[in-house]
């Protein structure tokens, strides 16, 4: 028993046919402890009652099982006499069964005539979900003009496959739904996610986040299949599993705010998100993201731009500015060199105050006003919003970040939501629910999932809060909202246009960000790319307000 990668060398004279087995199965134990697959014979090149012939067309098997065994199936098709549907076959094994580890063990072969020579040979896998598997099967060894080949037919995989058929995984158990609020299955698939047709594991979303628990856990649950390789239909049952049954995962989303989320992003070309969340306890009733795939709406990471300055703003009225103190807004500001300004160039008349240049979004007064915050206010407010803080939401989440100011230009930068200041839909949709209900209170969208929610570590004063809902209530009323003026339920926004990339001139982020003064509903608008937050995100803000009041 001779493990066929160590190099051939005479067997000591003397010893028995039962010592070499010994010595040979001792060798191979040892190379099966130290990789993830390994092939080996029986009876090897070095034993010396094989045939020549048989050791001859054996090298070309050995190497076969070998590329197997380590999933290289092009390589192992090339030792075979039709390597197209060798490497054809193999790729679909593997890439059903998705093994850990195998191991393949070729027996004494016969020969069979002049040029034919038969081996038996057992495969061993370790495969997820379906524990550890095995079947015996036999291959075929031919010399075609003058070199050996391994006559490749289905059953050579397996003897219970014919042409046309492959292995797979069937689940043993019935897999559970991600469910709603309500109890139905959730609709939303850039939150639930995807699972594998042929294995039944969940690979993205919520479904591999929580495939334990929707698949029922047990380590054994699916069971091998011959599978018609056109449709997937499991043909015959190769080894039983375990019965497992599943147990549902539900979300706090609000099957009709989710509809009206994603209704009001039908149109949009861009690639956009919608958030929305409860201020009362932080449940998340609403995510979506057009088009699918990655989960902008929780996991994006986006500078916020003038959204932000609901978080500046609360920093600014701490330090004692008040909604009505005169606040000048010119086209342009300079801050050592680097000139920030208006969208479109616009400025405010004389005798402006802080709630005008508050609801027109004025780059330029913020910008001026660094001179009242020390490098880590605007740090040390958003705090109070849980921005930066590790959340538990029971998903995977972007949970902001706005660093400490390490220049003057920076800080001017990130009182507008530029420079270094980061955030996600979920985070900006935060900050208005925080606004609304007046304490931070994180965001959660499974439940039963979360063990300790993230607790900010300071509280928005109580002034600070009244004037901050005073001021994004005029934002809607007088200012850059006004896309939402006419709407019911007493819509509280800030709007923002957030530049990204070296583009002359910039390329900019939609935003709107707010909260129903009438309701329990706080919610973001994100549209990648996508224009000016008044113009472009307002339009589908208010559709989807316009759709959530019916």
């Amino acid at each position: 028993m001779t493990p066929t990668h160590i190099p051939d060398r005479p067997a000591p004279y003397g010893r028995s046919r039962r010592e070499r087995r010994l010595l040979g199965i001792f060798v191979s134990l040892l190379l099966l402890a130290g990789g993830g697959y390994g092939v080996h014979s029986l009876v090897g090149d070095d034993v010396p009652d094989e045939d020549p012939r048989v050791a001859a067309a054996r090298e070309p098997l050995t190497a076969f099982l070998d590329a197997w065994a380590a999933k290289e199936a092009r390589k192992a098709a090339r030792h075979t006499d039709t390597p197209d549907g060798a490497a054809s076959l193999l790729t679909s094994v593997l890439a059903n069964l998705k093994p850990t580890r195998t191991t393949i063990v070729d027996g004494r072969g016969r020969l069979e005539g002049k040029g034919e020579a038969r081996f038996p040979f057992t495969v061993t896998m370790a495969v997820p979900g379906a524990g550890k598997i095995s079947w015996e099967s036999r291959a075929r060894v031919k010399r075609t003009s003058g070199t050996w080949k391994v006559v490749f037919t289905s059953p050579t995989i397996h003897p219970e496959l014919r042409p046309g058929q492959t292995l797979a995984l069937k689940s043993g158990g019935s897999r559970a739904k991600v469910l709603d609020r309500n109890g139905a299955p959730l609709l939303a698939s850039s939150l639930v996610g995807t699972v594998d047709p042929a294995s039944g594991k969940g690979t993205s979303g919520l479904e591999a986040r929580y495939d334990e628990v929707l698949s029922g856990g047990g380590k054994a649950h699916r069971s091998l299949v011959v599978a018609d390789r056109r449709s997937g239909r499991a043909v015959k049952e190769l080894t039983r599993a375990e019965k497992a049954e599943g147990r549902p995962v539900r979300t706090t989303i609000d099957p009709r705010v989710q509809e009206a989320a994603a209704k009001a992003l039908d149109g949009v070309d861009d690639k956009a998100a919608i958030v929305a969340i409860d201020p009362s306890n932080g449940h998340i009733r609403a995510a979506v993201n057009r088009p699918g795939g990655l989960n902008r709406a929780l996991e994006g990471r986006y500078p916020p731009g003038s959204v932000f300055k609901v978080v500046t703003a609360a920093a600014l009225l701490k330090g004692g500015l008040r909604p009505e103190d005169r606040a000048a807004c010119p086209k342009f500001a300079r801050v050592d060199g680097q000139r920030f300004e208006n969208q479109d160039q616009f400025d405010l008349p004389a005798g402006s105050t802080f709630a005008d240049v508050f609801a027109h979004s004025c780059n330029t007064y913020f910008v001026n006003a660094r001179d009242r915050l020390s490098g880590t206010d605007l740090r040390d407010a958003s705090r109070a919003f849980g921005i930066g803080g590790r959340w538990d939401v029971g998903t995977s989440t972007y949970d902001g970040s706005v660093p400490v100011n390490d220049s003057d230009n920076d800080k001017a930068a990130a009182t507008i939501g530029q420079a270094r200041v980061q955030a996600s839909p979920l985070v900006m949709a935060s900050v208005a629910a925080t606004v609304k209900s007046g304490v931070f209170k994180q965001p959660v969208l499974v439940p039963d999932a979360v063990q300790k929610r993230y607790e900010a570590p300071a509280a928005l004063d109580t002034e600070v809060t009244a004037r901050l809902r005073e001021l994004m209530r005029a934002t809607v009323t007088s200012g850059s909202a006004r896309a939402l003026k006419d709407l019911p339920g007493r819509p509280h926004a800030k709007t923002g246009t957030a530049e990204f990339g070296t583009a002359k001139p910039p390329r900019t982020h939609a935003w709107m960000i707010g909260y129903q003064g009438d309701s329990d509903l706080a919610w973001a608008v994100l549209l990648e790319d996508g224009g000016s937050g008044g113009a472009d995100a307002g339009p589908v803000a208010a559709r989807f307000l316009r759709g959530l009041a019916g």
